[in-house]
């Protein structure tokens, strides 16, 4: 690895994954701390956390867990406090939460379509909300703000064959969350930036009885066809592939760059058919 973030401090919220295997969130805390950052590895799940940062100690990085559910302002307040406490200062933010429920607008519950608006858009609204605070010091003190990457899903932006009221207008107000903290924040060097990823091979999917019922009726390995079958790359994407971009987007590489939404999905969003 080359160093891209050595020096810098990242907070990884869904840094854990819900099975076995590589999700988005566990790739992303493990790239960032091979190239450099010390990563505060965030997850609702401890034991999920703390493998993420025991995998990251085992190869020589720094990295600590720390239980918090983004939905509760407390316990996102704590998550920064403690990311203080321990490196100093927070440069890096990736905000990986979110959950998926299969149903139209006629067929979900209130209570599913809130609970999704809650994990999916204002966990990352108090994630921001707690720690630009933080990088608006730093601009202050150093002229450095930080980087705030928001992992949203091509489903924000076209129907993708699967009735998914709730995760696409969370979605998609997370892509507008995202242009307009960009616009309000970049004159202090914070840049805020979306990774929409597009049919990918991760547990989450794999975990999602929904999705299988949607693509294979139930049939995981026939879901996993289905959704290669949709790709012009011709194959669903990893978890690494979701981590190299968050990656670009948190390194100085990508300074002057904010406000986007970067597409993960091998083709998808081209398709007219």
């Amino acid at each position: 690895m080359t160093g891209r973030l050595r020096g810098k401090v990242a907070i990884v919220a869904g840094a854990g994954s819900i099975g076995p295997g590589w999700g988005n969130g566990k790739a992303t805390a493990a790239l960032f701390a091979r190239e450099g950052a010390r990563v505060v590895c965030a997850d609702i799940n401890r034991n999920a956390a703390e493998e993420t940062a025991s995998l990251i100690q085992n190869e020589g990085g720094q990295a600590f867990a720390v239980e918090a559910d983004v939905t509760k302002a407390d316990q996102v307040a704590d998550l920064v406090a403690r990311a203080l406490g321990r490196y100093g200062r927070i440069d890096i933010l990736d905000n990986n939460v979110g959950i998926a429920e299969v149903g139209s607008v006629v067929d979900l519950p209130e209570e599913t379509w809130e609970r999704v608006f809650r994990v999916n858009l204002t966990g990352a609204f108090l994630a921001m909300k707690h720690v630009i605070p933080v990088m608006q010091r730093q601009f202050d003190e150093t002229g450095e703000g930080g980087s705030i990457v928001n992992i949203s899903s091509i489903a924000s932006i076209r129907h993708t064959g699967v009735p998914y009221a709730s995760y696409s207008a969370t979605k998609a107000g997370l892509n507008h969350l995202t242009r307009t903290t960009a616009a309000q924040f970049a004159p202090q060097k914070i840049r805020v930036n979306a990774v929409l990823p597009g049919l990918m091979k991760t547990p989450m999917v794999e975990h999602s009885a929904g999705l299988a019922r949607a693509y294979g009726g139930g049939d995981v390995e026939a879901m996993w066809a289905a959704r290669a079958a949709q790709v012009p790359m011709g194959h669903m994407g990893e978890a690494w592939d979701v981590a190299n971009a968050a990656l670009f987007l948190a390194s100085d590489e990508a300074r002057y760059i904010t406000g986007i939404e970067l597409a993960v999905d091998g083709g998808i969003t081209l398709k007219y058919d």
